[in-house]
C-alpha cells in the first residue's frame, strides 16, 4: 500500500533559510483624501508579506482618529533574508467611527515594494535594523498642573516620545492614551524595547511632547522636554525624576513663565526578553494535538467527492495540513508523540456521537508516533465511525486547555501546546468556544484551526483576534490573541509549505509572549539573567 504520509511530506518539501537580521518598519502617511466631507479620515495600516504567491497579513498599526496625515506609533518587526526578494503591500483603511475591524472599513489604497526598496521610501516608509539587544523596559509617566488649553473643561492630555536619529531625524517610540479632562494625568505603563526607545545607546537624546486631544485631530501643544534614558535609570533610588514641560513660545513671550506643567516618571524597569530559541534551548517543549472534523458534512469517505476520501497516490486537504502543520512542530517535540482526536461522529462500540474522542480509540492513550502514526490512526479510524454532527468545537479545546492548566501551576517553561483543528464548515457551539478560547489564553497554549474544503469561513474569522478583540459570551477579552484561523482554498494555487508558514508564523511570539508575560524565564538559564529593576 502507498505510504500518504511520504506523499503528502514530498508534497510539501520543506526549505528554510536562517534569519540574518531583524528590521523595525514605521510608518506615515500624508495628504489622505477625505471621503466624508463632513470629517477626516481614521486611518489604519495594514502590513501584508508575500508568500508562494500569495499575501498574508503581518500585522496592523492603530487607528488614528481624525487625521489625514498620520504618523503611527505601530512598529513592524520583520525578519531581513538577504538572499530572499521580500515583497511587502501597505494596505491603507478608513476605519468607521466605534470599530477597529476592517470588515467595515473603507479600503483607501495600497502600496507595494520590497523590503530592500524601503530606504527609498522615507519619509512615509522608514527602516532600521536591530541591534542584538533584546531587553525591554517598563515605564510609566504622569503629569501635574499642565496647562488649561480648553474654554469649557481642562485638556485632554496625551505623551508622545521621540528618539532622535544620528542625522537630527526624530523617530515616534511611543504614544500614551488619552486622559480626559484632567491636569494631572497618569499614563498607563508601557512596555518598549531598548532598540527602538534609544537603539541601545543609553545616551541617546529623547524627545517627550504632551499634547491637548481634539476630536478634529488638530492637537494643540501644551510643552516637551528631552531626556536619556540613562537619565530616566540612573537617578539615585528613592528620588522621583521629573522633568518641566515647556512651551518655547511662552519662554520667549510671557515674562513670568515657568512651565507648561511638570512631567513624572513613576517607574523604570528593564526587563530581560528571552526568544523562542532560548525557551527552547532552555528545555520547553511544544505539545502537538491534532482535533479532526468527522461531521457528515465532509461526504460519505468512500465517495471520491468526500473531503475524507483516501486517494492511494494523493493526499487529500485534511493530510496535507496535518503534515504541513506537524512536520514543523515534532522538531520540538523530544517523544514525538502526539494526542489525536476527532469530533463529530457517531463512534463504536453504542455509536453515540462525541466530540473529543481519541481517533486511535484508547481513551487511556490517545497518542500517536509521530505524524505517521497520526495518519495512520485518521486513515484506520474511517471505516469504523459514522459521520455525523454538529461541528462543536469547544470540548476539545477544553480538554487540551486542561493538560495546559497543570502546566501553568508548574511556574516553569517545560511544555506549550499548540491544538490543530481540523475543519471543512462554521462551528456551531459559537458561545462555548468563545468562552473557551477566553480560558486558554490565560494558559501556555495556542489554538490553530485550518478550514478545508470550500465552505464560507466568514464567521469563523471572529476567532481570529486579528480583526477586532475576541470576548466571552459574558464580555471578558482574550488575555492575548492565541488562535490562528486559515482558509486551506487559499493555498491551492501556491506551494503547501505556504500553509505552515502562516499558521505557525505567530507561534514563536506567542510562546514568548505567554512566559516573559508570567516573568518565567528558560529553566536552563543562571540567575543573573533574570529580570533587573529600577526604581527610581
Amino acid at each position: 500500500m502507498s505510504n500518504i504520509y511520504e506523499s503528502a511530506e514530498a508534497t510539501l518539501g520543506f526549505i528554510s533559510s536562517p534569519c540574518l537580521t531583524k528590521v523595525e518598519l514605521r510608518v506615515a502617511c500624508r495628504g489622505i483624501s477625505d471621503r466624508d466631507a463632513l470629517s477626516k479620515p481614521d486611518p489604519c495600516v495594514v502590513l501584508k508579506m508575500q508568500s508562494h504567491g500569495q499575501w498574508f497579513e503581518v500585522d496592523r498599526t492603530e487607528v488614528i482618529r481624525s487625521s489625514s496625515s498620520p504618523v503611527f506609533s505601530k512598529i513592524f518587526l520583520v525578519d531581513y533574508y538577504f538572499e530572499e526578494v521580500q515583497r511587502l503591500r501597505f494596505e491603507l483603511h478608513d476605519i468607521s467611527s466605534g470599530n477597529n475591524g476592517l470588515r467595515d472599513a473603507d479600503f483607501l489604497g495600497s502600496m507595494e515594494c520590497t523590503l530592500g526598496q524601503v530606504s527609498d521610501l522615507q519619509p512615509v516608509v522608514t527602516a532600521e535594523e536591530l541591534s542584538g539587544n533584546d531587553d525591554y523596559v517598563e515605564l510609566s509617566f504622569s503629569a501635574r498642573k499642565l496647562d488649561d488649553k480648553d474654554f469649557f473643561s481642562k485638556s485632554d492630555p496625551f505623551l508622545e516620545i521621540f528618539r532622535i536619529n544620528d542625522d537630527g531625524t526624530e523617530s515616534l517610540v511611543h504614544r500614551t492614551e488619552t486622559v480626559m479632562n484632567n491636569l494631572s494625568p497618569v499614563w498607563k505603563s508601557f512596555k518598549v524595547s531598548l532598540n527602538t526607545l534609544c537603539s541601545g545607546d543609553h545616551d541617546r537624546e529623547l524627545k517627550c511632547t504632551v499634547w491637548d486631544w481634539d476630536s478634529n485631530g488638530k492637537h494643540d501643544f501644551i510643552g516637551e522636554f528631552q531626556t536619556t534614558f540613562k537619565e530616566m535609570r540612573t537617578e539615585q533610588e528613592g528620588k522621583q525624576i521629573q522633568w518641566e514641560c515647556i512651551n518655547p513660545k511662552y519662554q520667549l513671550k510671557k515674562k513670568n513663565y515657568r512651565n507648561s506643567g511638570v512631567v513624572i516618571l513613576n517607574h523604570c524597569k528593564i526587563i530581560k526578553m528571552y526568544s523562542f530559541l532560548d525557551y527552547i534551548m532552555g528545555g520547553c517543549q511544544i505539545q502537538f494535538t491534532v482535533a479532526i472534523d468527522f461531521t457528515a458534512s465532509n461526504g460519505d469517505p468512500r465517495n471520491s467527492c468526500s473531503l475524507h476520501y483516501i486517494h492511494p497516490y494523493q493526499p487529500n486537504e485534511y493530510l496535507k495540513a496535518l503534515v504541513a502543520v506537524g512536520e514543523i512542530c515534532q522538531d520540538y517535540d523530544s517523544d514525538k508523540m502526539f494526542p489525536a482526536f476527532g469530533f463529530g461522529a457517531l463512534i463504536p462500540p453504542d455509536f453515540k456521537v462525541s466530540h473529543d474522542f481519541a481517533v486511535n480509540f484508547d481513551e487511556d492513550n490517545p497518542e500517536c508516533a509521530g505524524i505517521q502514526g497520526v495518519v495512520e490512526a485518521y486513515q484506520n479510524c474511517l471505516p469504523k465511525i459514522q459521520l455525523y454532527g454538529p461541528t462543536n468545537i469547544a470540548p476539545i479545546i477544553q480538554k487540551v486547555a486542561s493538560s495546559a492548566s497543570e502546566e501553568m501551576h508548574t511556574k516553569e517553561a517545560m511544555e506549550y501546546f499548540i491544538l490543530l483543528i481540523l475543519t471543512d464548515g462554521v462551528i456551531t457551539d459559537m458561545a462555548d468556544t468563545r468562552e473557551a478560547i477566553v480560558h486558554a489564553s490565560h494558559l501556555p497554549m495556542s489554538v490553530i484551526i485550518v478550514g478545508v474544503g470550500n465552505a464560507d469561513f466568514t464567521d469563523m474569522q471572529i476567532l481570529d483576534g486579528d480583526d477586532g478583540i475576541l470576548r466571552s459570551p459574558k464580555g471578558e477579552p482574550v488575555l492575548r490573541d492565541i488562535v490562528q484561523f486559515v482558509p486551506f482554498k487559499d493555498f491551492k494555487h501556491a506551494s503547501p509549505a505556504a500553509l505552515a508558514k502562516s499558521v505557525l508564523a505567530e507561534v514563536p511570539n506567542q510562546v514568548v509572549d505567554y512566559y516573559n508575560a508570567k516573568g518565567i524565564k528558560p529553566k536552563c538559564l543562571s540567575d543573573y539573567e533574570s529580570t533587573r529593576t529600577f526604581s527610581p
